[in-house]
């Protein structure tokens, strides 16, 4: 039988952020102001606001039930915020990640394999999640709207997954990161649960079983 990938639970928003001064200045523009403001990141205002990629973070995406497992899994570990938009999971990586990750590819041996996993870094856009605490009145939270599954915090960029610093091994992966595993090792385990989701895909459609098409996975 098939493997499948372990449910995800989306936190739900607790309180809004700014008080009645957020209010008055335009709520349209509270994610874009929370994350310039508290984290210092590059970000373009809404709506949706846009977080801009290859400055403090890159972003690793692929499909939602493959990133269900990664997070279950031996990278289960992970520091890095994650986020999740529609039936696409985006994993925060070092700046200049996305460069590597088709020779990390190749250097697994994933080189040539199609696999639904693809990198923004440098000029790259992804729609801000909702900051956490931020409270999400009717209609803010459209089905399919980007969230955190691990929010980000203050400092969080040092121990996002990266490739090992220069003389700290031989090869990609050896001797990784003291503050949390190593891009290779997250890398590795993405590739193979988008393998094992591309198997069940088309196993699935073998048999004459429904597979979605759209909307936003169930997790729970």
């Amino acid at each position: 039988m098939a493997p499948t990938a372990p449910p995800v639970t989306v936190p739900l928003p607790r309180a809004p952020i700014g008080g009645p001064a957020a209010e008055a200045t335009g709520a349209a523009d509270a994610p874009a102001d929370w994350y310039a403001r508290v984290l210092g990141w590059p970000v373009t205002a809404g709506p949706p606001a846009q977080l801009v990629t290859g400055v403090r973070f890159d972003v690793l995406e692929l499909p939602a039930d493959a990133g269900a497992a990664v997070l279950h899994g031996p990278c289960r570990d992970l520091t890095g915020p994650v986020a999740l938009m529609g039936r696409r999971m985006r994993f925060l990586v070092a700046p200049g990640s996305a460069d590597e990750l088709e020779g990390l590819l190749d250097w697994l041996e994933w080189g040539g394999v199609a696999l639904d996993l693809a990198a923004l870094g440098a000029g790259g856009r992804i729609t801000a999640p909702t900051p956490p605490g931020h409270l999400v009145g009717p209609g803010e939270g459209p089905r399919g709207a980007a969230v955190w599954l691990r929010p980000p915090e203050q400092g969080c960029e040092a121990s996002l997954p990266a490739l090992p610093a220069a003389g700290r091994g031989s090869g990609p992966g050896r001797g990784g990161d003291a503050a949390g595993p190593g891009l290779v090792r997250l890398v590795a385990a993405a590739a193979t649960e988008c393998h094992r989701a591309r198997l069940r895909t088309a196993s699935a459609h073998r048999i004459g079983t429904a597979v979605p098409t759209g909307g936003q996975p169930r997790f729970s």
